[in-house]
């Protein structure tokens, strides 16, 4: 007798799409066909979509340091809710994480919590300092194999060039929060039409781009293999595909919140859009949209960044940055930018895993498998009114999206099941 048995999706296989059924048995998949027996479980999967469960390169956990905002349990269930069954950590905590067994405290309390798969990023530089290399070698024993200080670019090229070239020895990833901080620091929004308006200072687009071209220069230097995160502009998006053709092993991830805002959202001043970078303009939306449609973009990013309520409820120039997403990324995805179901896996799972170097996560459904799975029903519209987080900085609440994940299975065990 099967554990659980998924019926009637269309699912995404080893073998191609194929509207069949899925048993599930001892956390791994242990049939694919119809009429497959008895289950202990039966999940009816009739027109949804059915495949690797998603994974985020991108979540601010805030755990150590900041459980306030959120922690692993209550990241770890909203994460489950969105579909994810892996996620890596940013490792800009208190203290952040640049030893290798603070890395390993991360992964045990999610093992412990058991909703999803967790590793971190380890920090570039020691406490994010930007002056000295963190402890690479003992973050890459703990696991660690994405590299960023995020929340902060380095700015030192130097550092930044020996860190690139001892990451590219391990066969690690660097992934840079690409702002520049002088160009960026005195901003709270896009410098634009709307900044003008409002009378707030605003971050031009340059301040990406130019950390873009400079990374990417680097890179070419030393080999490593180089992650730009929540892209926001054309030109990024334009500098991502020239590398790429040029044939430099660079990957991008976008935001749901850059793909379905632009900067005329601030006009509220409401400070669930305040983030980091800002929301650009509406040229700038379409071609992240185009970019992740066509794969110069390669993978969907949260950058989930839980702010308490006392954070965001003040004047918008004084409310920090940051948005959570994890419960409605995919929603957004498939509601913006409307993609292919096997095209909508690839960026929101397999692609992500690869980078993340997860082994058991995005893959397609293959007997054998571990079941790491979600089933997401594309064509049902639905307002989110709540979250799991413990923070509720979200822009999606009260909105209507059009997609949503009805079931998330970790290691053959159902984690999410029916609505938020």
């Amino acid at each position: 007798m099967h554990d659980l048995v998924l019926v009637g999706g269309s699912v995404l296989t080893d073998a191609g799409l194929r509207t069949t059924d899925v048993a599930v048995t001892d956390g791994r998949v242990t049939a694919i066909g119809r009429e497959l027996g008895e289950s202990r479980e039966i999940v009816e999967c009739s027109g949804a979509w059915v495949g690797p469960g998603f994974v985020d390169l991108h979540t601010h956990l805030r755990d150590p340091g900041h459980e306030w905002r959120e922690d692993i349990g209550s990241g770890s269930a909203a994460a489950a809710a969105g579909g994810y069954t892996a996620l890596v950590a940013m490792p800009n905590t208190d203290p952040p994480i640049d030893a290798g067994h603070l890395a390993l405290r991360i992964s045990d309390e999610a093992r412990r919590v058991g909703k999803v798969a967790v590793v971190s990023a380890g920090c570039l530089t020691m406490g994010r300092g930007g002056e000295r290399m963190a402890h690479l070698d003992d973050l890459w024993s703990a696991g660690v194999r994405l590299f960023t200080d995020d929340g902060d670019s380095l700015q030192n090229v130097a550092v930044l060039r020996s860190v690139m070239e001892y990451v590219a020895q391990l066969g690690g990833v660097v992934s840079q929060h690409a702002l520049d901080a002088d160009l960026s620091g005195a901003g709270f929004m896009h410098e634009g039409s709307v900044s003008s308006r409002l009378g707030i200072y605003g971050i031009p687009r340059q301040a990406d781009d130019i950390v873009i071209a400079r990374d990417i220069a680097i890179m070419r230097m030393t080999g490593v293999r180089y992650h730009v995160q929540h892209l926001s502009t054309a030109g990024g998006v334009a500098l991502v595909a020239a590398a790429k053709a040029e044939g430099l092993p660079i990957t991008a991830e976008v935001t749901p919140h850059h793909l379905m805002f632009d900067h005329t959202a601030v006009m509220s001043t409401d400070s669930n859009f305040k983030m980091m970078p800002p929301l650009r303009e509406e040229s700038d939306r379409e071609a992240l949209v185009e970019g992740l449609r066509s794969g110069v973009i390669d993978a969907v990013a949260t950058d989930h960044a839980p702010q308490s309520a006392v954070e965001k409820d003040v004047p918008f120039e004084h409310a920090l940055n940051g948005v959570i997403g994890l419960e409605w990324a995919a929603s957004v995805v498939n509601g913006v930018v409307s993609l292919d179901q096997d095209v909508f896996f690839d960026r929101m799972s397999i692609t992500p895993a690869a980078i993340a170097g997860f082994t058991d996560h995005g893959r397609a459904v293959a007997v054998g498998a571990e079941a790491n799975l979600v089933v997401f029903d594309p064509n049902v519209r639905w307002t989110p009114t709540s979250t799991r987080s413990r923070s509720r900085n979200a822009p999606y609440l009260g909105r209507e999206l059009t997609g949503r994940v009805e079931v998330t299975i970790l290691g053959g065990a159902i984690t999410y099941g029916g609505e938020l």
